[in-house]
């Protein structure tokens, strides 16, 4: 994938992301930081809490800090999304389980 293909799927992606969290936000209490290039998300309950979402183009990869973790994601041609090697999980499903883990209860993005 080249680098301008690559930037284009993962601005869609972040950008879906982003108005999914939105949502969510508002039901379970945390904030939603950023848009495009970065998203942050804050949490202040049940205990303070960072998580950062942000694409590496060099890598092709979007990455993911939160729960003393790096999750990498490349694209899947197959899947139409980003996906975590090791699980086969999609970004989607990446943030539902951080945000359950962080939240203590069960989310879906």
């Amino acid at each position: 994938m080249d680098e301008m293909d690559f930037r284009k799927k993962s601005e869609a992606a972040l950008e879906n992301l982003r108005r999914r969290l939105l949502t969510l936000a508002d039901q379970f209490g945390f904030e939603v930081e950023g848009e495009g290039e970065k998203l942050e998300l804050v949490f202040e309950d049940p205990e303070p809490a960072r998580c950062v979402i942000s694409p590496n183009t060099p890598a092709r990869q979007i990455w993911i800090s939160a729960l003393a973790t790096s999750f990498k994601l490349g694209w899947s041609e197959s899947a139409g999304n980003f996906v975590l090697d090791r699980s086969g999980e999609t970004l989607f499903q990446v943030m539902s389980r951080i945000l359950s883990q962080q939240l203590g209860t069960e989310v879906i993005v």
